[in-house]
């Protein structure tokens, strides 16, 4: 894979073999995201989750898969709000397993499944739209633990059986 590759204005953690590639308007929670997460993998709520990049990431297509590394200027640094610019531990690249967009005008409760997935540079992505005022870190974590290829997958019976208000554990990836 060539340097560099195209640059955005986004962060992104590797979550366990992954990585979640977060995009948004200045302001959006863009870093605030990325620490949750990766203080999320610490506590054991999700695999665990190191910085790719913060503020401005790189993309690449490298065969079928979209490739995230970190701007090398910013490389192992992430804004932590009210603390200012800390070192972090980081990765030097990582594939693209999610898209997490935030302050997202086509956000709803119920998203229809074309809202669910991307495409970028010819590749379709999971995709999570987020509202302006939700919070994204318990969405995040819903998709990473409730998909065909997590391993955490439990669902109770009745999620099994589709009574109540309950929600199949593949709408992510469906």
């Amino acid at each position: 894979m060539s340097e560099g590759g195209a640059s955005i204005h986004a962060s992104a953690v590797r979550v366990g073999n992954r990585a979640v590639l977060i995009r948004g308007p200045s302001g959006a929670g863009k870093s605030r995201l990325a620490f949750d997460l990766i203080t999320a993998g610490r506590s054991g709520a999700i695999e665990r989750a190191v910085l790719v990049g913060d503020d401005r990431v790189h993309l690449a297509t490298v065969g079928k898969e979209l490739v995230v590394r970190p701007a090398p200027n910013l490389a192992g640094l992430i804004e932590i709000r009210g603390l200012g610019i800390r070192r972090c531990d980081f990765v030097e690249h990582a594939t693209v397993g999610l898209v997490v967009d935030l302050a997202a005008g086509d956000a709803e409760r119920l998203p229809s499944p074309d809202a669910l997935k991307i495409c970028i540079s010819g590749v379709e992505i999971p995709r999570i739209p987020v509202g302006a005022d939700y919070q994204p870190l318990p969405l995040v974590v819903a998709a990473l633990t409730t998909t065909k290829s997590s391993s955490s997958v439990n669902p109770s019976g009745d999620c099994l059986k589709g009574n109540g208000n309950h929600m199949n554990p593949t709408l992510a990836t469906e």
